[in-house]
């Protein structure tokens, strides 16, 4: 009872933060992200067992150029694909080998691009059409709150199926189909109540958003059974590490972003 009070009352705290730094103006919102991207590549380099200042310098840097200078489109672009390239390698890593290869080159790769750019493109969803949008970012985390939540609760209640057992035993087929329908009918619900963007569009980004977080958070799992380890960290009592709340829409940032810039460039 007193760890479900503790959780409860970390994970309102968590959220209280999140939504109201979003709110309030575009440079807080990058600002946090960029905390909570720097704590997440501490506890990421903790299960590599990597050590280098280099990549803290370098993520300064890249949000300081991608996220507050929006400096150039072609190259956002040019990073959204490698950025792609590389979330997509580790999909084929998660179904195809025993363990993820994480030799020291690719270490870098890994954290540069699965975890520095897509936080990165998270940043920048908000301000895809030009100026920025807080509803779209807020949605899309109501998004992943709903399909985590009710992803356990029927896997919890009606789940037989395991849906990759060697790496996560609680998850279940039934479980992701029931994240994935009700993050579909939060993702309506938050369009009906908003009129914000087009029903369809946030229909496209549930399915998004239950799709690629599911993945993301069952790589994000396959680094902590090879590292030893239940959680990235300690930082949220209740939860484990920050990385261990954020795994799930840092890897889904750049489809997202890629499909709503898809949408805005047909438009």
């Amino acid at each position: 009872m007193r760890e479900t009070i503790i959780r409860a009352v970390s994970g309102l705290l968590y959220t209280s933060i999140l939504v109201a730094s979003i709110l309030s103006s575009e440079l807080i919102f990058i600002l946090l992200f960029y905390i909570l991207s720097l704590v997440c590549l501490i506890e990421m380099q903790k299960l590599l067992r990597l050590k280098s200042y280099a990549l803290y310098f370098l993520q300064a840097i890249l949000f300081y150029l991608f996220s507050f200078l929006k400096f150039n489109q072609d190259a956002t672009i040019l990073l959204l694909f490698i950025t792609i390239f590389v979330n997509l390698f580790l999909v084929k890593d998660l179904l195809v080998v025993k363990k993820i290869p994480v030799f020291e080159k690719k270490k870098y790769i890994i954290i540069i691009f699965y975890l520095i750019s897509s936080t990165i493109f998270l940043t920048l969803i908000p301000t895809i059409q030009g100026t920025f949008k807080p509803n779209l970012v807020i949605g899309i985390f109501f998004l992943i709150w709903t399909n985590d939540t009710f992803a356990y609760l029927v896997g919890k209640n009606f789940g037989k199926t395991k849906l990759y057992e060697k790496i996560s035993p609680n998850k279940t087929v039934e479980g992701f189909a029931g994240g994935l329908v009700f993050t579909c009918i939060m993702g309506y619900l938050f369009w009906h109540y908003t009129h914000f963007l087009y029903a369809e569009v946030w229909l496209g980004l549930a399915i998004i958003m239950s799709l690629f977080g599911t993945l993301g958070d069952l790589i994000q799992s396959k680094f902590k059974r090879q590292a030893g380890v239940k959680d990235s960290g300690k930082l949220m009592p209740g939860h484990g590490g920050l990385f261990d709340r954020l795994d799930s829409i840092i890897f889904a940032s750049p489809f997202i972003y890629a499909y709503l810039y898809i949408l805005n460039y047909v438009s």
